[in-house]
């Protein structure tokens, strides 16, 4: 039961989604697509998904599945679009339902915007395994970064969203609403537990100088390097490390039109009386 990770990189955000095809029937899966954004003109784009779509259509495959690791704060997620292009379905985590509460209060979206996850068509439970063709996802409830967090494991490989980066780089904040850092430590063990061999795909790379963007460690290689969760770290030890990093760290640059769009599903907000879509920036709250 043989897979293929393609990988695709998105240099503006330092993000990475994946797609993932069982070789035998061709099926496929993408993780954390990516909806190119220029902040300063507020104008979207879709180059980095159309790469997604140009390989998919090269290849002749057939998405079975639009999966997000977690709603992101540091890039607006192409997946609406891709599902509008593929008609393939979107799944989140049902912990979506407690992002989109705490938001909608800051953004003060109303009694019209839905708190219950049915922008998505399926939220995933912990434990819970999705079809892919002769293969089988298994779904990994992973929150401390957010309350959200998922991990997906797909044979020998395991995507992990925001929950470690390489390990030169560490863990994810866990200072967002819904973040806590003890419980992505226990997150993190039960990765680790999947077996030293399980290769890792991270979701974002920040690369200290002069390495170059990765995506892809190993289970091994986080145990033995990872600079804030090595074996041997403790969970007090842990907890104190990220609290007080977390507290040298601002807000990230996109974090509040991802968040907008992301517990939307990808949509844009609904355009006003004019046919604009518009984004709120909440003063003096974040």
């Amino acid at each position: 039961m043989g897979h293929e990770v393609q990988t695709f990189f998105d240099p503006p955000t330092g993000s990475w989604s994946y797609l993932v095809v069982d070789a035998g029937s061709r099926q496929a899966v993408i993780i954390d697509p990516v909806l190119d954004f220029d902040a300063a003109a507020a104008r979207t784009g879709r180059s980095g998904a159309d790469r997604l779509l140009q390989a998919v259509r090269e290849h002749n495959l057939d998405v079975a599945w639009i999966l997000e690791t977690h709603a992101h704060a540091d890039h607006l997620t192409a997946a609406a679009y891709l599902k509008e292009q593929l008609g393939a379905p979107l799944a989140v985590g049902a912990g979506i339902c407690k992002v989109q509460q705490t938001f909608a209060r800051i953004f003060n979206l109303g009694d019209g915007f839905p708190t219950d996850g049915s922008q998505f068509d399926r939220l995933l439970q912990d434990g819970d395994s999705l079809p892919l063709g002769e293969l089988t996802i298994r779904v990994l409830a992973t929150p401390g970064h957010t309350s959200d967090s998922l991990s997906y494991l797909i044979g020998d490989a395991v995507f992990v969203g925001d929950t470690l980066f390489m390990p030169d780089v560490g863990s994810a904040r866990c200072d967002f609403p819904g973040g806590d850092a003890a419980t992505l430590y226990h997150s993190v063990q039960r990765l680790y537990a999947l077996g030293d061999a399980t290769r890792m795909f991270v979701c974002h790379d920040y690369p200290p100088a002069p390495r170059p963007p990765r995506c892809e460690t190993t289970v091994a290689a986080q145990r033995a390097g990872n600079v804030h969760l090595r074996d041997g770290v403790g969970l007090d030890a842990f907890v104190a490390l990220r609290t007080a990093r977390d507290a040298t760290l601002g807000m990230p640059r996109l974090i509040l039109p991802s968040i907008q769009v992301n517990i939307r599903a990808g949509q844009l907000p609904p355009p006003q009386d004019n046919g604009v879509s518009y984004l709120k920036l909440p003063l003096d709250v974040l």
